[in-house]
């Protein structure tokens, strides 16, 4: 068992159907990275796309909100970790070489299980 609390955190939001899904769950990430947890992300379904590039640059989730890269980038500043479905970035036609540099990798289905049966908490949106 780890020596710090893990947080591990399910996204499938749509950022093109429910934009006003996708700014809270990086917001969560980086208030349990703050508090020195593990905090580890997996985008799956829809959600992928928030890992492409120039999609999350103008994404808010209010009018004249914060954008959703500018949460995702304080998160990761934080020490957040996101990873992409491989499966979904199939589904959705993005390349490996298409993500943004704070995403820390692409991942199947048996990984984010295994990481949320290690995790004390699990959230999903």
């Amino acid at each position: 068992m780890a020596d710090e609390d893990y947080v591990f955190i399910y996204l499938s939001a749509s950022p093109f159907k429910n934009p006003e899904r996708c700014a809270t769950p990086f917001y969560m990430a980086n208030v349990a990275a703050t508090m020195e947890m593990r905090a580890v992300m997996a985008l799956q379904m829809e959600a992928v796309n928030l890992l492409k590039g120039g999609v999350a640059d103008e994404l808010t989730a209010v009018d004249g909100g914060k954008t959703s890269l500018a949460f995702i980038r304080e998160a990761a500043e934080a020490g957040a970790e996101f990873y992409a479905c491989s499966g979904s970035l199939a589904a959705q036609g993005i390349g490996e070489d298409e993500l943004i540099p704070e995403c820390a990798g692409v991942v199947g289905g048996m990984w984010m299980l295994e990481e949320s049966m290690e995790a004390d908490l699990v959230i999903s949106y």
